[in-house]
């Protein structure tokens, strides 16, 4: 069964309520810095497997990881380029996700699809923000919808899909778009896009300074 928490009643106790279920596996609708997510801790394998059912999302797919601060960065990722560190200067805290080649045993698998990588977003503000720190976790959190639908915007769609799938759905209003993230990885230093969305290609080329490919 699903419990509905709307986001102006969302208070310290309700709050760590729902921080608490995300430390015990449990899977909770809210909206990113972009679009409505279905979210789960990510160190939970059992919890993140869930996501995947709930969505029906091929495993051939990876999840994004929300953090909320560098030291969670450094605790999932081997190291951190130069040009990885121009962009986050650049772009974090915002909707910019980034590809980086993850610390070995701390993340489950799944969330990487099976390889070497590791998709991190830092945020800035919000429920999902709240919710990390206060659970003291890195989120993953894809969009609130079934694989092949419409992106996670509209509530009411939202909640016909997923109501009695998820444990909790905080209800933030309907989002105005449904732009997700721009997802970038680095390779040998060069930059290419895997999906543009809110940061567009045009701003990326002009911190670097280059020309970009997809």
């Amino acid at each position: 069964m699903t419990k509905y928490i709307k986001e102006k009643d969302l208070n310290k106790d309700t709050l760590l309520e729902v921080a608490n279920a995300i430390k015990k596996g449990k899977s909770v609708v809210f909206k990113t810095d972009t679009v409505y997510g279905i979210g789960t801790d990510a160190y939970n394998e059992e919890a993140c497997k869930k996501i995947y059912e709930i969505k029906g999302r091929p495993s051939t797919k990876p999840l994004c990881v929300l953090i909320s601060n560098s030291k969670m960065l450094n605790d999932l990722v081997k190291c951190v380029s130069p040009v990885e560190q121009k962009l986050i200067n650049a772009f974090w805290p915002g909707p910019l996700t980034i590809k980086f080649k993850k610390k070995e045993n701390v993340l489950p698998p799944l969330i990487s699809a099976g390889d070497e990588f590791v998709r991190i977003r830092l945020l800035k503000e919000g429920v999902a923000l709240a919710l990390i720190e206060t659970s003291d976790r890195p989120l993953v959190a894809p969009s609130a919808n079934l694989s092949g639908n419409a992106t996670g915007v509209d509530v009411d769609k939202i909640v016909k899909e997923l109501d009695g799938k998820v444990d909790y759905m905080i209800d933030s209003g309907n989002v105005h778009d449904d732009v997700t993230s721009t997802i970038v990885e680095v390779i040998d230093e060069q930059v290419s896009i895997i999906r543009e969305g809110r940061i567009k290609k045009e701003d990326i080329e002009k911190v670097l300074n280059s020309k970009m490919t997809y």
